[in-house]
């Protein structure tokens, strides 16, 4: 990942810690287009009690309102956490060229879909479409991942 990246996957890192405060699962996400980042959100499923409150969702469609069209063509999406298969659709939708994600998710990833395994895997796209979308893992980016068990860890305690 270069300089540029992680710059962008921070962006979605601090997005990640305003969900955390919230005691919402700490997952931010970062639309960028041009090197600019165009729309940043959070998870709020539980503030809003709404299933489909993911940081990329929120994301993608704050970066359609501000681009004014559904279609994100060369923008990338960076988000903490791999995208489920709804999120993953979205970008795939939206016409998202990249996806940079920073930890696994073994439970809901598109990428267990495309492979049928728990694979790592650190690129990959759906080819059957006439559009591709890149999902590319952050191999060198602990700092989803830890913040992801600390808050998990702390719920824990609670229980």
């Amino acid at each position: 990942m270069n300089k540029t990246d992680k710059n962008f996957m921070n962006e979605a890192l601090k997005e990640a810690k305003k969900a955390m405060k919230n005691e919402e699962v700490p997952i931010g996400a970062v639309v960028v287009k041009n090197g600019k980042v165009i729309a940043r959100s959070f998870n709020n499923r539980e503030e809003k009690q709404n299933a489909v409150n993911h940081a990329e969702l929120l994301a993608i469609s704050k970066a359609c309102k501000k681009e004014k069209s559904w279609r994100l063509d060369n923008a990338t999406l960076y988000v903490t956490l791999e995208p489920c298969l709804m999120c993953a659709g979205a970008a795939l939708n939206a016409r998202i060229s990249k996806v940079v994600f920073g930890a696994y998710d073994n439970t809901s990833s598109l990428r267990n879909l495309v492979t049928g395994c728990d694979e790592k895997i650190e690129k990959y796209e759906i080819s059957s479409l006439n559009h591709k979308t890149f999902f590319v893992h952050d191999e060198n980016d602990e700092s989803c991942k830890q913040l992801l068990q600390d808050f998990f860890a702390d719920k824990r305690k609670k229980i």
